[in-house]
């Protein structure tokens, strides 16, 4: 096991990919604290492999990233934790990310660092639709004009019909940022066009 986690430090990628595949298939009680334990290297590409392989083993993880954000003072670590949430849902998505999972993703919603806010609605943004209403709650009550941005291209992305009123109330609050707003119109459009995407899978029965 040592030697595979070695190689999630090799710079050639299919090495990594490699290591990551038999990580997971391997693992055993040791391996998500391990994978945990990599999340403050200062080796970005040790740390973003471990990220993936914590995606790829699933929903087992998210215990482990959950108290890791409730502990941890290390914005890089906070910041991987919620990427790696961000994984898991990307790699599993027909299952549902625990209750408090989705809770600590609303909290991290609220975090002071960019790295970790702006990551946090990016995951909630993978989850879609049930994640609607807490993106929603997030851009009504937030001022800070980063997180607003992602917020509106965020909820425009998912394809709900229900983000135009909402991106259209963004559009004509005058006590919005001038940039807040014009994201909101440019994002219309994408929302239109996403959900005629959705209309459309749908119809083909994808």
């Amino acid at each position: 096991m040592d030697l595979l986690f070695d190689r999630l430090k090799h710079p050639n990628p299919n090495l990594r990919d490699r290591a990551m595949i038999e990580i997971v298939e391997t693992r055993d009680e040791t391996t998500i604290p391990r994978l945990m334990s990599i999340l403050d290297e200062d080796d970005t590409t040790y740390r973003r492999a471990a990220v993936k392989t914590i995606g790829a083993i699933g929903m087992d993880t998210i215990p482990y990233l959950i108290d890791i954000l409730a502990t941890s003072q290390n914005v890089t670590v906070r910041g991987s934790a919620v990427k790696a949430i961000a994984q898991v849902i990307v790699n599993y998505p027909e299952e549902p990310l625990s209750p408090a999972g989705l809770a600590c993703l609303k909290t991290s919603m609220s975090d002071e660092n960019p790295v970790v806010n702006i990551a946090a609605v990016m995951a909630l943004g993978q989850l879609g639709t049930p994640a609607f209403e807490m993106l929603v709650e997030a851009l009504q009550t937030t001022d800070n004009i980063a997180l607003q941005v992602t917020l509106v291209n965020t909820l425009a992305s998912i394809g709900d019909i229900r983000a135009e009123p909402i991106l259209q109330a963004a559009i004509q609050d005058d006590n919005l940022d001038e940039y807040v707003r014009e994201s909101a119109v440019s994002a219309l459009p994408r929302l239109e066009q996403t959900i005629k995407y959705k209309e459309m899978k749908a119809a083909r029965g994808n």
